[in-house]
């Protein structure tokens, strides 16, 4: 049987990142771990081939060789996975979709002979078995959440690592919290499972002897869910960091409790986490009630972010306006905690409905829902009706884009981010000369076009002397920073 597993292209978006991407001649951020890890649940005699359509183009040639084609998808990519789907069955293929789409969008499936609803741990086994038999069914339901020592190594060997800024891995899946807005306990639940100590760093292994150095995102909705297990789990985590020098800095997400617990933190630094992602979502308590997300209320948000700055990590956070509890000075009060909390990459998004969630029910039933979500909630468009007057909401919401991605506003905060972070040497072993010529090219191409070309060039230099004055240590990081401000504004200008 030869297989192709294929992931649909993403729109341009604020996470796409692909204006800072350019700077690093890279064509995707991280690469399909779903599939990558469909792939290793796979018969080993069957053919494999990857086409990731972020990093390269589909060929009809691809689709010409393969017996069976496997796509995964999130909302965001729905349009391209349809258009995958009518290709691959112009040519008389069989088709296999699973994905969070597909997982939490059941009345709109596309058309594709299988689904896979849910996690596919111990219904792809069934399906492979049921597809020898000649009796494979249309829907396959995951009748409980499998735990997660059933996950292979996902195989690292079908992508070419150099397309990519950062690998991901997956350490657990669940969070125990219950936000009304948020589809991941739909999806995975709210009791956190987690893969055993061996697995991670058998993941970890794998990617090492594939020759993979710097950026690694454990891509958990929230790293801390099962906090007991992630405490057993970090002390092996920093004994295999040392034992390699240091190959990886690690990105993840997490809950904002995490700032209570300096052990945790401090094994985090000793691991060399360098960013985590915080879903903050608004400074207005009586939002943060509604949105049924009480662990933000209960501690100094401010406060938080600064003592999680204090370890050496970057906070990136995620803030929502369109609550029905927002107060007509939201938008000035977003904007306010951007600022203080020196968070250079902010991520604030409309608030949206996604499928199958709390929030969706809820408004469904007080007839309030207007369409499906694009899955993309900074672009600017509403699939519900708001309590705030909807032009005023869409004009306040850009208002704060252009105000937190303009580039005095931008270089402030990362300047102020870099005052808080801890000073810390370590950085990781960097592989040979092709690495050192990558990074100098990287480094002509953004000088050029912030420096130069851009029309906001004189902040910039002005951010670049500041950092070199007061920041040296952390120039490299720096001008990262000013990479990804770049391509946030000019999504923003864009919108």
């Amino acid at each position: 049987m030869k297989v192709l597993l294929v992931y649909p292209e993403f729109p341009d978006t604020f996470w796409s990142f692909r204006h800072a991407l350019a700077f690093e001649g890279k064509g995707s951020s991280f690469p399909p771990l779903g599939l990558l890890t469909v792939s290793a649940l796979l018969p080993t005699e069957w053919e494999r081939r990857l086409v990731d359509m972020n990093v390269r183009r589909l060929k009809k040639a691809d689709i010409e060789w393969a017996d069976i084609v496997f796509l995964s998808a999130m909302i965001v990519q729905k349009d391209s996975l349809e258009q995958v789907i009518r290709l691959c069955k112009a040519q008389g293929k069989r088709v296999v979709v699973g994905g969070p789409y597909v997982s939490t969008s059941t009345e709109q499936l596309p058309e594709a002979d299988h689904i896979f609803v849910g996690e596919a741990e111990e219904t792809l086994p069934e399906f492979v078995n049921d597809l020898k038999l000649g009796i494979a069914r249309r829907i396959y339901k995951a009748a409980e959440r499998p735990a997660l020592n059933l996950t292979p190594v996902p195989h690292f060997q079908l992508i070419e690592l150099s397309r990519y800024s950062a690998m991901s891995v997956q350490y657990s899946r669940g969070c125990p919290f219950n936000c009304e807005f948020c589809d991941i306990i739909e999806i995975y639940g709210r009791v956190p499972r987690t893969k055993t100590n061996e697995q991670m760093l058998s993941e970890l292994d794998t990617l090492q002897n594939l020759g993979w150095r710097g950026q690694v995102f454990i891509v958990d909705d929230n790293f801390i869910g099962n906090k007991r297990n992630v405490k057993k789990f970090l002390p092996e985590l920093i004994e295999w960091t040392e034992r390699n020098q240091h190959p990886f800095l690690f990105v993840t997400e997490a809950s904002v409790n995490l700032a209570e617990d300096d052990g945790l933190l401090e094994m985090m630094r000793r691991a060399d986490f360098r960013r985590v992602f915080l879903g903050i979502e608004t400074p207005v308590e009586e939002s943060l009630k509604e949105a049924q997300k009480g662990q933000n209320t209960r501690r100094d948000l401010l406060q938080s972010v600064k003592k999680i700055q204090s370890y050496g990590m970057e906070v990136m956070a995620g803030f929502i306006v369109g609550f029905d509890s927002d107060p007509e000075d939201i938008f000035e009060r977003q904007i306010d905690f951007i600022r203080e909390s020196a968070i250079p990459l902010a991520m604030v998004g409309l608030l949206t409905a996604l499928p199958d969630t709390q929030l969706w029910r809820r408004l469904a039933r007080e007839g309030r829902l207007l369409k499906e979500s694009t899955g993309n909630n900074t672009d600017g468009s509403l699939n519900f009706i708001p309590r705030m007057e909807s032009a005023r909401l869409i004009e306040g919401y850009q208002r704060i884009l252009r105000t937190i991605y303009s580039p005095a506003e931008y270089y402030q905060r990362a300047l102020d981010c870099l005052s808080r972070l801890a000073k810390d040497e370590r950085e990781p072993h960097q592989g040979g000369v092709s690495s050192v010529i990558s990074s100098l090219i990287a480094l002509m191409r953004l000088m050029l076009t912030l420096g130069v070309r851009d029309c906001e060039r004189l902040e910039f230099w002005r951010y670049v002397k500041s950092t070199l004055i007061s920041h040296r240590q952390n120039f490299a990081h720096a001008l990262t920073l000013a990479a990804m401000g770049y391509h946030l504004r000019k999504l923003t200008e864009e919108i």
